[in-house]
């Protein structure tokens, strides 16, 4: 089995760690696009660009399925990705968890990026997922561009921001972006109100998970010995992982359970 997922930087470690934890005997293939990072900032056809290009590197492996493990990239790509590739390789975008926070009651937080706050794109997925639960959308300024450098210090300062825009009665908060689910704990301590019940954390990186093996007929199967491969690609070249990676527990989790070559 071989599962590849694509973002523009490593975003997509926590759906890789996901996908590891469920099945460690698949090969991974991880495309990664430093010459265009980051795709926030980009036009939706340009970034649809880049990421074709990405997807087309990661389809040249022969996965089995392909997870754009990017939130802007599936709002702006995913249609393109999936009138190129499919139905050969099945391709899985990444939703924020807006439907599964909204059945706790609420109310709720969406940390996302300033592109996709107040978006169109946003704004139907809580008509149609969240009607009648407290909603307060919260831009997360710089937060996913310090998570990328392992920049610490950028990494408290643009959570407590965001912390300070997040109403004192949330009780439930949704990670809107791939890359905050690599600082969950952080948003975690930062949110939660001394007395309060514990705070509920929905990020997309499990489902989207579980949903690719799905789409190939795969059963879960953490116990399978560790002997997944992974291949890294850097804008179409092979590389290493960027050394960021390995700041965060699913970078050292693809580390330590992947053969060495």
């Amino acid at each position: 089995m071989k599962i590849a997922l694509m973002d523009s930087g490593i975003g997509l470690l926590a759906a890789t760690a996901a996908v590891r934890r469920l099945r460690p005997d698949a090969d991974l293939v991880l495309s990664l696009d430093p010459d265009g990072m980051p795709w926030g900032p980009r036009t939706p056809e340009d970034l649809t660009e880049r990421a074709l290009a990405v997807a087309e590197a990661a389809a040249a492996h022969r996965p089995d399925a392909l997870i754009v493990g990017c939130n802007t990239a599936t709002v702006h790509a995913l249609s393109a990705l999936r009138a190129r590739l499919e139905p050969d390789l099945p391709v899985i975008g990444t939703v924020p968890a807006i439907k599964p926070a909204a059945a706790g009651g609420g109310p709720l937080a969406i940390w996302a990026t300033p592109a996709t706050t107040g978006s169109p794109y946003q704004k139907d997925l809580i008509r149609s997922f969240a009607d009648g639960v407290s909603v307060t959308e919260v831009p997360c300024w710089g937060l996913a561009e310090a998570v990328e450098r392992a920049d610490e210090n950028a990494i408290d300062e643009a959570v407590a921001a965001a912390a300070e825009l997040t109403p004192e009665h949330v009780t439930t908060v949704v990670l809107g972006c791939t890359h905050y689910e690599l600082v969950a704990e952080r948003i975690r301590a930062a949110v939660q109100r001394p007395a309060a019940p514990p705070l509920a954390l929905h990020g997309s990186a499990g489902a989207v998970a579980a949903q690719a093996l799905r789409r190939i007929g795969a059963e879960p199967s953490p116990d399978a010995p560790a002997s997944g491969s992974l291949t890294v690609l850097l804008s179409g070249r092979e590389g290493a992982l960027p050394a960021s990676a390995l700041t965060y527990a699913e970078g050292r989790l693809l580390k330590q359970v992947t053969p060495t070559a």
